[in-house]
């Protein structure tokens, strides 16, 4: 079974091989989705577009989004949210609006509702005590999402294909990523996701209010700010090659928000790639003498394997143990992928982790 590019960005992250992106489906949709009669299809008929557009008029409607696949086009406000993939849900959630389903939490710390702590006490908030969540991890479970009736589906941070865009597509209007998979900001998915239900400016304000409470917190922990600084995976049973986020990744780029630099040795590796993630050979090591903190997925005997390689010490971070290491039981290893609600969440613990390791930079 081949694994949905959703899981493969994750495989990094708990240690599994790579594998070629591909989709599996779980069960099938009603023939009606199937021939596209959907009744919430994004092709509506020309009467039904002209009475939408005439009552939502003043609330922006309809729509027109434009995204890595296209156009969607909303032509009424959405109230029935459905977001798949990592934390999508989190910005209806931020705005008071309860998802009817969304994916379950395929890293980190879970609750019993298979969703990461910040998610579930926003559902709780709002009443909801036995949120709709898809398992979705191998492959996007269609009926399920079908039979949630979604007026839009959210997957603004994703790496849904053309194949599966098409096929969401049938059941509701989707919202997916702009440009490239899984290369959307915190910020970017945020507004994006609030553009869709017609709340940009809630969605600005939210992004506003987190950025105030990021350089709150920054101004805490001087002795973090500049630190040239990696996210990176290593695999214990294979240190011959290791992975290096690049700033178009949210766990990269979150480094910088909270007062970090991204070493110069990887920006010269990474010149002229267009993705999220570099593979390094070990052999490399000895250019990113730069790096001064890591923090990566793993525990303490990951870290005494990467101080054991010659090689690999060459890298100052490793050879100091400046290192944040990650505890995938942990609600900090899913927070280092941010969303509007994991940072408040996540953040004290994170800066805390940050301050350790700066600690060990010689």
């Amino acid at each position: 079974m081949k694994k949905s590019i959703y899981t493969i960005v994750f495989t990094i992250a708990t240690g599994l091989a790579l594998t070629a992106c591909g989709v599996t489906q779980k069960g099938t949709i009603d023939s009606s989705v199937e021939a596209g009669t959907s009744t919430k299809a994004v092709t509506l008929d020309e009467n039904h577009a002209t009475e939408a557009a005439a009552v939502n008029v003043e609330a922006g409607f309809p729509l027109r989004i434009e995204h890595a696949y296209g156009e969607t086009v909303l032509f009424t406000q959405p109230e029935r949210v459905v977001a798949i993939s990592w934390e999508n849900g989190d910005t209806p959630l931020a705005l008071g609006i309860a998802p009817v389903g969304v994916s379950e939490a395929n890293y980190g710390a879970r609750t019993e509702n298979r969703l990461h702590a910040w998610t579930d006490a926003a559902f709780q908030k709002l009443g909801i005590h036995a949120p709709k969540v898809f398992n979705d991890t191998d492959g996007w479970d269609y009926e399920a999402i079908a039979d949630a009736n979604p007026d839009v589906i959210l997957c603004a941070y994703s790496g849904i294909t053309q194949e599966e865009y098409d096929t969401l597509s049938q059941i509701a209007p989707v919202v997916p990523y702009k440009e490239e998979a899984f290369q959307t900001t915190w910020r970017a998915q945020t507004i994006e996701n609030a553009t869709a239900l017609g709340l940009q400016k809630d969605g600005e304000r939210l992004v506003e209010e987190t950025d105030a409470l990021i350089r709150k917190k920054t101004a805490s922990y001087p002795e973090i700010a500049g630190k040239k600084t990696a996210f990176m995976w290593f695999s214990a049973e294979d240190l011959s090659r290791f992975y290096v986020y690049l700033p178009a990744d949210p766990r990269a780029a979150y480094l910088e928000d909270l007062g970090m630099i991204l070493p110069e040795s990887i920006y010269r590796m990474a010149e002229g790639q267009n993705a999220f993630s570099l593979a390094v050979s070990r052999e490399r090591a000895e250019e990113l003498k730069d790096v001064e903190m890591i923090v990566m997925y793993g525990d303490s005997s990951l870290l005494k394997a990467l101080q054991n390689d010659k090689l690999l010490l060459q890298i100052p971070a490793i050879k100091n143990g400046a290192v944040v290491l990650l505890d995938q039981n942990t609600d900090l290893a899913a927070g280092v992928t941010p969303s509007i609600l994991s940072i408040p969440y996540t953040i004290d613990d994170y800066f805390e982790a940050l301050r350790e390791a700066a600690e060990k930079v010689q």
